[in-house]
């Protein structure tokens, strides 16, 4: 059945529908929106939300699908799921196949950082205003629990924001059961990924993790989790914003420890890591201890000698000043 009693779209269809027109309402008619598809049952429910919009707005919806070529058959499935989009009416499709190439940030980071740099290509080349991702509740609450096992701050538990840049997610008020059945009820089939099974990728542990939270506390885990997101979004959102003004009046190193530790705990912990990124850290690789080592050269300094943190480099303190820089060559 694809349609609800007199004619109304299943709930699960209307849900979709309007959490995608909702975040396209502050956009022209005329501006292009691309969707990113998977050919699993989220992405494609978003662009069936996408394609509706389109055919009731007039507004000119694009699709791409990324090949990350890490399994067998990963060619048809992306073809597959072109096929299927553009039977959902979406008849500018573009198939592109990426290369993942790791650089010590792991595998799933290493597809990540190859997907989004396709996406950005192809929004570039398309002229498209914003890209749609197809994360749904599920996946906000297995980010904010990871970040909860590894003992994050705040910005890690807001989880993923609803729109950054030129990305939205439409779908972080959707969970996975109500994306499978709105494409179920619109004759939809969709593409279950095999490695949604593998337990060596973190994220599938997340998701059983909370699947059996959910069997042991009762329903709702999963909402919740996603509410402590919208929640500390805000607040990570203002301790940002004085991260950056800090950083700003610090100026460029080395930076004075007295004016380093005279900035509140909360805002310095965000302009350590904002010092090391800016010096080369790899961010996927920064975890809250190394800002908290870092921090004890100014909270519990006895003499101690540099800290040493990802991409080889080394912070330390010498004549009352913070110095971040690479490890000395070995002789």
């Amino acid at each position: 059945m694809t349609r609800a009693e007199g004619g109304r779209p299943h709930p699960a269809v209307a849900a979709v529908r309007l959490a995608v027109r909702a975040a396209l309402a502050d956009l022209d008619l005329a501006d292009r929106v691309l969707v990113a598809c998977s050919g699993g049952a989220d992405s494609l429910a978003l662009a069936e939300g996408a394609a509706h919009a389109a055919r009731e707005d007039g507004r000119s919806v694009a699709a791409v699908v990324v090949d990350h070529r890490l399994q067998d058959g990963s060619a048809e499935v992306a073809r597959t799921a072109a096929e299927t989009l553009r039977g959902l009416g979406i008849t500018e499709v573009e198939v592109v196949a990426v290369t993942v190439a790791e650089r010590g940030e792991g595998p799933e980071a290493a597809a990540r950082t190859a997907r989004y740099a396709a996406l950005d290509d192809t929004a570039d080349r398309l002229g498209a205003s914003v890209v749609l991702l197809g994360h749904t509740r599920d996946d906000q609450a297995e980010q904010v629990l990871l970040g909860l096992v590894r003992g994050s701050g705040a910005r890690s538990l807001a989880g993923m924001p609803a729109a950054r840049g030129r990305y939205r997610r439409p779908l972080l008020g959707v969970s996975r059961e109500q994306t499978r059945a709105a494409c179920t009820a619109e004759g939809i089939v969709f593409w279950d990924d095999p490695t949604n099974e593998d337990a060596a990728l973190t994220r599938v542990r997340a998701r059983r993790a909370l699947a059996d939270l959910e069997r042991d506390l009762g329903p709702g885990v999963a909402a919740a989790l996603a509410r402590t997101a919208d929640l500390l979004r805000e607040d990570a959102d203002h301790l940002d914003g004085q991260a950056d003004d800090a950083l700003a009046a610090l100026g460029a190193g080395p930076w004075d420890v007295d004016a380093l530790a005279a900035l509140p705990r909360p805002v310095r912990t965000r302009v350590w890591r904002r010092l090391l990124v800016a010096a080369g850290a790899p961010a996927g690789q920064l975890s809250g201890r190394h800002a908290e080592a870092c921090d004890r050269l100014l909270t519990h300094w006895r003499g101690q000698g540099p800290v040493h943190v990802p991409g080889d480099l080394r912070v330390g303190r010498f004549d009352g000043r913070v110095h971040i820089g690479p490890a000395a060559p070995v002789e």
